[in-house]
């Protein structure tokens, strides 16, 4: 497969081991005869380990069968992440470092998750484009305050510390983009 080809999510080979495909720069130099090249960030599956390539457009990769199935997650053991397939019921484990930042938006009774696999065993993990949680600690807002709406900090069930419209109390449930890690809305 040709670097121009490659999409953020695929997982490819290189120098002997898997990589998903986390990010893509592509920058296309000025002046004639300049080739376009493509930045790659990828990660080790397992291992989530980063390693920045730059190929050129016609440059080749080896795109890696990966299976995905689908499923929900289900509890969390010691560090470990258990998910059971929506289909068949079999539990995936996989470690915090195949989770990564995505430790973030996993809440009891998250659903339409992937588990991505390689030869059975599960090695990575697809989040859906939204997640729903809940604000656990946020400050009250400001009665009296001016019409702009300025975010503030919420803390999350999860864990993590995101910004919020003044309005969002806590106790709500929002719901936030696992693709930018931003307030998208009420749940």
């Amino acid at each position: 497969m040709k670097a121009a080809e490659i999409k953020k999510g695929n997982v490819v080979e290189h120098n002997g081991r898997v990589w998903q495909v986390r990010d893509i720069e592509r920058s296309s130099p000025q002046g004639r005869g300049g080739n376009v090249t493509f930045r790659f960030t990828l990660y080790s599956v397992p291992g989530a380990q980063k390693l920045d390539l730059s190929l050129r457009a016609e440059d080749d990769l080896k795109e890696t069968e990966l299976a995905r199935r689908a499923a929900n997650y289900s509890y969390k053991d010691g560090e470990h992440f258990v998910f059971m397939d929506a289909e068949d019921y079999t539990q995936y484990t996989l470690g915090a470092d195949a989770i990564g930042e995505a430790a973030g938006f996993i809440a009891d009774g998250l659903e339409g998750c992937y588990v991505q696999l390689i030869e059975g065993a599960p090695v990575a993990l697809q989040l859906p484009s939204a997640v729903t949680l809940e604000v656990i600690d946020t400050a009250p807002e400001l009665k009296g305050a001016t019409a702009t709406k300025r975010p503030k900090p919420a803390t999350l069930n999860t864990g993590i510390e995101i910004q919020v419209p003044e309005y969002i109390t806590t106790g709500e449930k929002i719901l936030v983009s696992t693709l930018t890690g931003e307030f998208s809305g009420r749940a």
